[in-house]
């Protein structure tokens, strides 16, 4: 379930914060709200797939995690990124 390299960089691309920006806390949240669509997507076919559904918690409580750094960082660049992303709301 892990996204393909040429999926990576397209985010990477869309959501870096400089140039050579890989591994922001922008990037790692985009990156984890692919990874938990994809996933919220397998289980609506799998439903007593546990494993991947304890996956899924643990994904969904650190991308609150670096959403809730963000926040504490820049008010408006989380505004900004959870518009961008279309969660929370």
């Amino acid at each position: 379930m892990a996204l393909l390299q040429e999926k990576k960089q397209e985010i990477i691309g869309a959501y870096q914060v400089h140039e050579t920006d890989t591994g922001s806390a922008d990037v790692q949240v985009a990156m984890l709200t692919e990874r938990i669509s994809r996933l919220s997507d397998h289980l609506k076919t799998n439903k007593k797939d546990h494993g991947s559904r304890r996956g899924l918690l643990k994904m969904i409580g650190q991308r609150k995690q670096l959403l809730s750094y963000i926040m504490k960082q820049d008010n408006d660049r989380y505004r900004q990124l959870i518009t961008r992303l279309g969660i929370r709301g």
